[in-house]
């Protein structure tokens, strides 16, 4: 099978799809891998690494798209790389199809085979968007921090204060990967943190393992409000697999909350759980809405490229090398886990979540 392996053109995207030792192991099974010159270039892997292990460097993205079976991505097709998909073509990647009909149009014009990350599901747990989610949620801390600074536009906290001085309050709406992930790191800087879920089980476990100074809440509407015109930073953490993020924080909210306090929604490139969420780009990360500081990049783990690379690149590459050796139809007629990474085939919508969001 023809692997190909393009350089990422979404703005400030940083990650590569596939290691020089995963490229290595196609090449050793027979296959032939065609990577875009300087693709890998941001993650700290040079050209020469994917040509020591047998891999075919092409200029630019015309040979990439043109001559593979399956073009293995990290991020979503931009504009001008769907003018290049193919019939028939296989592609796997992030997609996020619910969070912009004209994609998916494109995409089912195009007429390829497109399976998820995010979707793919395997065990009851989702193990391409987890690595990413790990990532996404310590980094929205990270974040949050920042632009908590005065220069930044935020109110001057310091998240774990200094004694005498009470540290930053912080809500994550959202108990899954992305919320546990920032908890951690929220509670580990030493604020008070309180991270609300409607699942009383998962709640009830978030209890029992979280430090101290982090407390639980079941997330209804009155309780988000609460907590979130109370907070100095709000992580949105919502996740439907494959769905549109529904709206837990109302804009009508935002007036009430403290000036300059910040919100991180991490889910935004699925629509985001803040009603004023809007994807922004880390050249260009925040707006201010009602005084309220928005953080809203849609690719968060690009801009550490080397982790999230390597992170990605362990979860995937298992599943890279069986659609090489087996190909999709086979493995989504067999396999559930590729059968729920399905998204659309043919022309076809097969992911209920992307249906419902679009109305298709």
């Amino acid at each position: 099978m023809i692997v190909g392996v393009p350089r990422e053109t979404k703005p400030d995207e940083h990650r590569i799809a596939m290691l020089p030792v995963g490229v290595g192991h196609l090449v050793e099974e027979g296959h032939r891998v065609l990577v875009e010159r300087g693709a890998g270039i941001g993650s700290g892997y040079e050209d020469r690494h994917y040509e020591a292990v047998g891999a075919t460097l092409v200029d630019g993205p015309g040979r990439v798209f043109g001559e593979s079976e399956l073009l293995v991505k990290v991020k979503e097709p931009t504009e001008a790389e769907r003018a290049r998909l193919r019939r028939g073509q296989v592609v796997f990647t992030y997609f996020h199809f619910a969070a912009s009909r004209e994609l998916t149009e494109a995409c089912l014009d195009a007429r390829i085979t497109a399976l998820a990350y995010e979707t793919l599901e395997e065990d009851g747990g989702l193990p391409l968007l987890k690595p990413m989610s790990e990532v996404a949620g310590r980094m929205s801390v990270q974040e949050g921090a920042k632009y908590l600074e005065r220069p930044m536009m935020g109110r001057g906290i310091l998240l774990g204060g200094v004694p005498g001085v009470e540290p930053g309050y912080v809500v994550v709406v959202g108990g899954g990967v992305v919320g546990t992930n920032a908890a951690r790191v929220a509670a580990g800087l030493g604020a008070r943190v309180v991270i609300m879920d409607v699942d009383l089980e998962r709640l009830r476990h978030l209890s029992e393992v979280m430090p101290a100074n982090v407390a639980t809440a079941y997330s209804h509407r009155d309780a988000v409000e609460e907590h979130v015109v109370h907070a100095d930073l709000v992580i949105g953490a919502v996740l439907i697999p494959g769905g549109r993020t529904p709206v837990l924080v109302p804009r009508r909210l935002l007036p009430r909350m403290k000036n300059g306090s910040v919100i991180v929604d991490v889910g935004v490139d699925q629509g985001g759980c803040v009603e004023t969420s809007e994807p922004t780009t880390h050249q260009d990360p925040t707006y201010v809405v009602e005084g309220v500081v928005h953080y809203g990049v849609a690719n968060m783990p690009g801009a550490v490229g080397r982790t999230s690379t390597q992170a990605l690149c362990h979860a995937t590459q298992p599943y890279v090398l069986r659609l090489a050796r087996e190909g999709a139809d086979r493995l989504i007629e067999r396999d559930p886990a590729f059968a729920s990474a399905l998204n659309m085939r043919d022309g076809e919508l097969a992911n209920e979540a992307v249906r419902a969001a679009h109305g298709l």
